[in-house]
């Protein structure tokens, strides 16, 4: 596993709160996410994870509390510095979030005419073909979502993020619902994007088998508040049975 300082953040967060019809989901999370790591969070299902993530992004609001992202407060940022910031940070939903009526092709596209603006039909076409050789998928360029099986979906919704070359992916549950063999096959490109773009990532998920393949540190949430961190090994072996059992 790569080995990083604690100077070098691209994500900082403190004191994060945030409430829903009055009740705490985040009651104080603080986590850091440093260059180039894969940062697992884990939690029980409703505890806040994914609201976590669309925090960090302005998708939800947050109702106090610092997020930090790549040197920005995203808490005082208007509407435009917060699409500049989007830009930087993908975001792979559970489905992958494919647009039904267009195109492999055209959903790529897509982020490419709303956020780039290039008029350079071969520069376009040989970032279409870049994202899609980067998930093995490039044979499926003018498939239908409903050709695809859910595998490809995700492939295929991280090759739309990889469009815009994001310092920063927020992966929501990337293996859900996939088969074993595919699960390993998803954890396996996640980490090939690491490598491959030096990407760090934040991975939301429940595959314990994802976070040990994928994960350099890992921060799991109870009641709350990031109640354990570190690696998985350190982890795994905590005297805190609680902790342990989480990653068996």
């Amino acid at each position: 596993m790569a080995q990083f300082t604690s100077n070098n953040n691209v994500i900082e967060i403190e004191h994060l709160v945030k409430s829903f019809n009055g009740k705490e989901i985040l009651k104080d999370i603080s986590l850091n996410l440093k260059i180039g790591e894969n940062l697992a969070v884990l939690g029980k299902s409703g505890i806040g994870k994914s609201v976590l993530i669309k925090c960090i992004v302005g998708l939800i609001l947050s109702d106090s509390g610092k997020i930090n992202v790549l040197g920005k407060d995203i808490t005082n940022l208007n509407q435009t510095e917060l699409l500049k910031i989007r830009q930087k940070v993908g975001f792979l939903f559970q489905g992958g979030a494919l647009y039904d009526s267009m195109s492999v092709r055209e959903n790529l596209l897509f982020p490419i005419n709303r956020n780039l603006h290039l008029i350079d039909k071969q520069k376009i076409q040989e970032l279409i073909e870049e994202s899609l050789n980067s998930v093995g998928l490039i044979d499926e360029i003018d498939k239908m979502p409903s050709e695809l099986s859910g595998g490809m979906k995700k492939r295929i919704g991280l090759a739309r993020t990889l469009i815009l070359k994001p310092e920063i992916i927020l992966y929501d549950e990337p293996t859900t619902g996939l088969d074993p063999a595919t699960s390993r096959e998803i954890s396996n490109l996640i980490l090939k994007v690491q490598k491959d773009y030096n990407t760090a990532s934040i991975i939301i998920t429940h595959d314990i088998n994802c976070v040990k393949l994928t994960s350099n540190r890992i921060n799991i949430i109870r009641n709350g508040i990031i109640y354990a961190e570190g690696t998985y090994e350190k982890l795994k072996n905590s005297e805190n049975e609680w902790v342990s059992s989480f990653l068996k």
